[in-house]
């Protein structure tokens, strides 16, 4: 639990996503729209086929997506203000598709638009039905919710989350919408997507490998390729010198990383510590290395008002490997106390340390 918390903190900070790397996009900015090919309406006057001259929002949900559910108010809000665009908000990915109705009729007045179901094969899978399909995997969509806006030639003018539709539907409405620059913007994002694929794939593969030298090599690698890359794998690089036992390296980007945007960031400072002071690192890190986690430890334990129990028990670590043990177990016992009623409260590894650090202030005494 406490390793997965630090690791979630780290990836916070890091900003690696598993959705980088996406399904191949066939449909984009500027194709024709795809049939409208769905099971049945559940909500509104059923739309038969998408019309020229007319335009239209098809917004893609499900029932177990809580973010979708946020939005649906402000779809609502987008329907009655553009009363001359046809709204369909279509259910995909449904496990059970008897959920749909009544969905609906729970949401009311808050889902004010038309809505409907895609149309999943009696024994297939609900991610070939045709809405999935020729929609959401034709443009390479693999999250919900996602609207598409299609103008009145029938054209993709935008796709991506509701939440940000507001202007460009305004303006693909008032005739302002600049399609070639909507194009070009779209092409742009669709190739950084496939490049940031392959930088996921060549990492995931040096992870996967769990030898700290391959990770910095392909880390390398891909900051060569992609400068930009850098800011967002320096801390897995630093973590792997640290497990690697190169340590003048993994000292050298710790410090030009605590000089930086990580150096502001409590996550990342701990983060950054704990790679140090983790029980589990397989090279003990020399006093050079040890000195710096203590030094990130207390900023972050700092900029958290001392209120963090992650970083105060990475603290008392710190603080243990660099020969306090007094210090070590008066940091421990905050840790303890401040774990109470959280999701620490039970990782059995806060109690375990704080033994260690009483029974080396009691051998000392």
């Amino acid at each position: 639990m406490l390793k997965f918390a630090r690791w979630t903190a780290f990836a916070l900070v890091a900003g690696l996503s598993a959705q980088v790397g996406s399904r191949g996009a066939d449909l984009g900015v500027g194709d024709a729209a795809p049939k409208l090919e769905v099971k049945e309406f559940v909500k509104g006057e059923p739309v038969k086929a998408l019309e020229p001259g007319q335009f239209y929002v098809v917004e893609f949900w499900a029932t177990w997506c809580g973010p979708c559910r946020a939005t649906i108010p402000h779809l609502t809000e987008l329907q009655k203000k553009h009363k001359d665009v046809t709204f369909i908000g279509v259910s995909v990915w449904e496990q059970d598709q008897g959920e749909i109705k009544p969905f609906v009729e729970e949401m009311g007045d808050k889902m004010d638009y038309r809505v409907a179901m895609d149309a999943v094969p009696e024994k297939g899978d609900a991610d070939d039905a045709p809405m999935a399909k020729n929609w959401m995997k034709a443009a390479g969509q693999n999250g919900i919710p996602t609207a598409f806006i299609i103008n009145k030639d029938l054209k993709v003018a935008w796709i991506g989350h509701p939440a940000e539709m507001d202007e460009p539907l305004e303006k693909i409405v008032n005739g302002s919408w600049d399609m070639n620059s909507a194009i070009a913007e779209a092409k742009k994002a669709k190739e950084e997507q496939a490049k940031m694929a392959k930088i996921q794939a060549k990492l995931q593969k040096a992870m996967q490998s769990e030898d700290p030298a391959q990770i910095v090599a392909a880390i390398d690698e891909i900051v060569k390729e992609v400068p930009e890359a850098g800011k967002n794998l320096t801390p897995l690089k630093f973590n792997a010198l640290v497990q690697s036992g190169e340590e003048d390296k993994a000292l050298e980007v710790g410090k030009s990383l605590l000089q930086g945007e990580a150096g502001e960031n409590s996550q990342a400072l701990n983060f950054l510590a704990w790679a140090i002071v983790d029980p589990d690192v397989k090279k003990k890190p020399g006093a050079k290395l040890v000195a710096f986690a203590l030094e990130a430890a207390k900023k972050g334990d700092a900029m958290e008002d001392g209120k963090s129990p992650f970083l105060a028990d990475t603290l008392a670590k710190a603080y243990f490997d660099s020969g306090d043990a007094a210090k070590a177990l008066e940091t421990q016992k905050r840790a303890v106390e401040l774990a109470k009623g959280t999701e620490l409260e039970d990782e059995p590894t806060l109690k375990e340390r704080l033994e260690q650090y009483q029974k080396a202030v009691d051998k000392k005494d």
